[in-house]
């Protein structure tokens, strides 16, 4: 057994998204997005090359001597897959290893809305998960990728760096192939699968020109296209593939781009209130004509505000303040963790605020004997029968009408959310 196992199992009982090992340093675990050390001595140069030394092939240290970095995967039996990055820095080597389970998730599983497993439905088009480093996408589109294989019959092609988590055909044949291992790169592994019979095509990372413009040829031949962006919003993802194609064709790609784009899932994580891991939070814009319009007519920056009355309608759309306030309503997360990723803060504040009463909207407003527009039964504005705006019987009784204090707008119901290792994948 590898001496670095230990702490690999160590990482993964403790249901940590990484570890770290860097020389001159104390090995380090990220847990619920904190650093934490781990109860070693600091490790050497030496030392940390000895412990990743045993876990790469011949031709890995070759290449780690040759470029001064390496990607790869690594197996531990009864434990999980580890994505590994070794590189050289200033102390000496590091090494990064991030936690995959064994178990693909599931959509239910994560507790992620049916929006997404609708966008699996569709037999083709353009599907993005985005979010910024360590947001979950891996995952989430793993279990988008479960979700087909479990109940549709398609030839599913993954291009991935390296391969994650592994699917096991259920319904649907699943090839996975490894960029480095199997394949020169992501275009090269896009351009071949054209040629393989694809239903479905999940692209790792787009994240050159060549890979989008070859992802978008690829959803226009009638192949469902999912993909991942480094980007914090639907907005931004959709500017992402516009702003890296030259300017003389961009239009071409606003119209293929609103032909195309079924949807756009854009997510963060949040500590759960009960510091017991983490639970998605995510922002759903799926396509439609109004989409279509906007992004053709070059007016992208109108999607924030096209979120909240489309979520409004029910469409199934959700903006990520309110899948934030959902949960910060139910106890799942704190005020202060929806604030530290949500769009707008302020507001998300003064909605939970009015939710809870503890407004000074709220206070203001509701019923209080010092308030002459709503107390007292002499009050003209309100009390008199022959007062037009006032026509309830009960008005010239001296009664007091009912006065209603505001309540946050409507939020679509999300399911109540198991506990689910996310990591940061």
């Amino acid at each position: 057994m590898a001496r670095i196992d230990s702490m690999l199992r160590l990482a993964a009982a403790q249901r940590a998204s990484d570890l770290h090992l860097h020389s001159g340093a104390r090995p380090v675990a990220r847990y619920c997005g904190d650093m934490v050390e781990l109860p070693f001595r600091v490790l050497d140069d030496a030392e940390t090359r000895d412990l990743v030394d045993e876990i790469l092939s011949d031709d890995q240290r070759a290449a780690l001597a040759r470029d001064l970095e390496i990607d790869f995967a690594f197996d531990l039996a009864g434990v999980g897959r580890f994505r590994g990055n070794v590189f050289v820095q200033n102390h000496g080597l590091g090494a990064v290893f991030r936690v995959v389970p064994l178990e693909v998730p599931s959509l239910a599983g994560l507790g992620l809305p049916p929006a997404l497993r609708e966008l699996t439905e569709n037999a083709n088009g353009l599907v993005l998960v985005t979010g910024p480093t360590g947001s979950g996408k891996t995952t989430t589109l793993a279990a988008m990728v479960n979700e087909i294989n479990r109940n549709s019959r398609r030839h599913i092609i993954m291009v991935e760096d390296p391969i994650e988590f592994l699917h096991v055909n259920d319904r649907s044949v699943v090839t996975q192939r490894q960029v480095g291992a199997h394949t020169k790169g992501f275009a090269a592994a896009l351009r071949s699968a054209l040629r393989e019979a694809p239903d479905v095509l999940v692209v790792g990372e787009m994240r050159d020109m060549e890979t989008v413009n070859l992802a978008l040829s690829a959803a226009e031949t009638g192949v469902l296209v999912l993909g991942t962006l480094h980007t914090s919003s639907a907005a931004k993802s959709i500017d992402r593939i516009i702003d890296i194609t030259p300017d003389d064709s961009r239009d071409q790609v606003r119209n293929v781009l609103a032909m195309l784009l079924k949807g756009v899932v854009a997510q963060q994580l949040c500590t759960r209130a009960s510091g017991d891991g983490r639970v998605a939070v995510v922002e759903i814009l799926l396509g439609s004509h109004a989409v279509a319009h906007l992004i053709r007519d070059d007016k992208v920056f109108q999607i924030e505000g096209y979120l909240s009355s489309a979520e409004a309608a029910g469409t199934g759309v959700q903006a990520l303040d309110s899948s934030i306030l959902t949960y910060v309503k139910d106890g799942t997360i704190t005020l202060e963790e929806g604030m530290r990723v949500a769009r707008q803060p302020e507001q998300l504040r003064h909605l939970v605020e009015l939710a809870q009463g503890t407004s000074p909207d709220s206070s203001s407003k509701a019923s209080s004997p010092s308030n002459p527009k709503i107390s007292s039964p002499s009050n003209p504005k309100i009390s008199s029968p022959s007062n037009p705006r006032v026509g309830s019987p009960s008005a010239g009784s001296g009664s007091m009408p009912r006065v209603e204090s505001p309540t946050a707008p409507r939020v679509a119901s999300q399911p109540t959310l198991p506990r689910v290792d996310w990591g940061s994948k």
